[in-house]
């Protein structure tokens, strides 16, 4: 057992290892050192799903290509890192330098129309710098049929890099405009690719060189917009409070006067209200085991965005960390499984739940079931689109091993914990030995016009914030506000917790004890507006196109707001659970 949790410990020591591994690592040179320069992807600028590796088309090839060894985020990321055939020396200055001449038969000439027409950009690192640039433009001028563009490839890259003393600091490329190559027509055409390299001083230091990529999600322009945001969901908040305090409690403190005179007059009054249903009102919910694993699934999600957050607001998610993102995602995900295992377990036998068992295998595949069903549909689509999101076959040996290493034994290290734990379910009241009949209810009282209402709130908190992170994971804009991110975040928590407490106590006002479930869903209804604005976003405010980019976006957004539902169906729940116990606890119920 102990060489067990040796293993598991070593391995997320070295995942985590390498995810923080920083920029700060030693980049120093003198005149004429190699400095690493890597050609990563190339592919469609408004499909950031759809890349390929940079020698997929038909650049020069020097024989010497050598891949980089990546870590596992990279790879999660679909980054493919190979040497470029440029040779960037430090402080060693080129003018037109010729990489390679070739003749571009007919099939590679129709290969490159394609990707510039497609506005195919490249990305390569240089010292861990990002450069990008497109390969060729169109020429639109003065022509109304699409049959008449003009494609022309660039064949002349200029990379202006500025240093500080021994130090790469920044780098960028330009393509020369007046160095193209027509590629409008099937024909053999003779390219010479040729490169030039200038450097210039700059007293910019080492440490604040990435400074430049997260200053663009600061700019004057966009904070206004964030904290018009935060201004938003605070009001929304405020409102909700206000709504809460006034007409909630002003109800309750008389529902409890009510009460009190109630019980100092005749015994044989009827009650009504949601006194009346205080004998089933903590009557276990039907299909317990389901219940406890999904509530189970959404506290280990909470949990992991909490750890994700701390770490973004330490300052790990850097510009163009590569993958430390995805690393953090997979480690931090096998680490709190036992907190699901645990939850799970714990609560399912509060529900005097038998088969604790079964009920640990369900919470262990009610959120990772339908993502691996998800990404075995996607994998394969991408390896036939033989694009680098295609995760190579040693990848996902890892990620099994991760999941059979770590994630089932703490799994199941937590649910014989929670089965341990033989604490009782806490109920103020009795329960009675026959549920009462549940009167009939208007339409706006069942569960669909409910879980619109409740989801509603809370997405108007944060949509504003949501096109902003749209943008960054499916396009090319960069995300680095993670303060006031996690500040939109709370107002979520907050927002959701409040509507659903308000939405089960008229639950209950009306009579309907079978509050469990609802406040489940009326919680995480906000997943479904999320995956609704996915809609919205795609068509309205994106250039998306091709069916491998809509089946990785629709894809992965299903499953990313399938975990917010859980997550937040378990805030609802929670809140809902303390609200109801507190009430009833104030009460006397004969």
């Amino acid at each position: 057992m102990g060489r067990i949790v040796w293993i598991l410990i070593s391995l997320s020591l070295s995942l985590l290892a390498t995810l923080v591994r920083s920029d700060s690592s030693d980049h120093r040179y003198t005149d004429g050192d190699p400095v690493p320069l890597y050609a990563n992807k190339v592919g469609p600028f408004h499909n950031p799903s759809e890349t390929y590796r940079y020698l997929d088309l038909p650049f020069c090839v020097t024989g010497h290509e050598k891949e980089k060894t990546e870590a596992l985020g990279e790879v999660l990321n679909g980054d493919r890192l190979v040497s470029a055939p440029y040779e960037l020396h430090f402080r060693k200055e080129k003018d037109s330098n010729v990489v390679c001449k070739k003749k571009l038969t007919r099939e590679e000439v129709a290969q490159f129309r394609e990707a510039v027409k497609k506005d195919y950009y490249f990305q390569m690192y240089y010292d861990d710098l990002p450069i990008w640039g497109f390969i060729g433009t169109v020429d639109k001028e003065g022509k109304s049929d699409p049959s008449e563009y003009k494609y022309f490839l660039y064949k002349h890259i200029q990379f202006d890099v500025l240093y500080n003393k021994d130090r790469v600091i920044e780098i960028s490329a330009r393509m020369d405009p007046h160095s193209v190559v027509d590629v409008t027509e099937d024909k053999e055409v003779d390219v010479e690719f040729m490169y030039t390299v200038k450097w210039k001083e700059t007293e910019i230091p080492f440490e604040k060189r990435m400074e430049k990529y997260s200053q663009s999600s600061s700019l004057p322009h966009h904070l206004e917009i964030h904290w018009f945001s935060i201004i938003n969901s605070c009001v929304t908040v405020l409102l909700l409070t206000g709504f809460l305090a006034t007409i909630l409690m002003r109800v309750l403190k008389n529902d409890f006067m009510k009460y009190a005179q109630d019980e100092e007059a005749a015994d044989d009054q009827e009650e009504t209200g949601w006194k009346y249903i205080h004998g089933d009102v903590f009557r276990f919910p039907k299909y317990k085991s389901i219940f406890a694993a999904a509530l189970g699934s959404g506290t280990q999600l909470f949990t992991l965005t909490i750890f994700i957050f701390m770490l973004a607001l330490v300052g790990v998610f850097y510009p163009y960390n590569r993958g430390a993102l995805f690393t953090a995602l997979v480690v931090i995900y096998a680490l709190t499984s036992g907190i699901a295992g645990y939850t799970a377990t714990s609560f399912y036998i509060q529900l005097e739940g038998t088969n604790w068992v079964r009920n640990l295998l369900l919470t262990g595949c009610l959120f990772c079931g339908p993502l691996f069903l998800m990404f075995c549909f996607l994998n394969t689509v991408a390896i036939a689109y033989s694009a680098t999101a295609a995760l190579p076959f040693g990848t996902i040996c890892v990620i099994v091993l991760i999941w059979t290493l770590v994630t089932s034994p703490l799994l199941v290290l937590g649910g014989i914990a929670g089965k341990n734990s033989k604490t009782e379910f806490q109920a103020p009241v009795r329960t009675t030995k026959y549920p009462r009949e549940i009167p009939p209810l208007p339409w706006y009282r069942s569960t669909l016009p409910q879980m619109a209402m409740a989801g509603f709130l809370p997405f108007s908190a944060i949509y504003i914030e949501l096109y902003y992170i749209f943008a960054s994971v499916w396009g090319h804009r960069i995300y680095t506000i993670y303060s006031i991110l996690f500040i939109v975040f709370i107002i979520l928590l907050i927002v959701t917790a409040f509507i659903t407490v308000a939405l089960t106590y008229f639950q209950l006002a009306a009579e309907d004890h079978e509050w469990w479930w609802r406040s489940f869903l009326c919680g995480g209804s906000t997943g479904l507006f999320i995956y609704g604005y996915c809609l919205y976003y795609y068509y309205a405010r994106s250039d998306m196109s091709g069916f491998m980019q809509t089946s990785f976006f629709f894809g992965y957004m299903s499953c990313i707001c399938y975990g917010f539902f859980l997550m937040l169906g378990s805030v609802g729940f929670r809140a809902s659970l303390l609200f109801v116990r507190h009430i009833y606890r104030s009460i006397k119920c004969e």
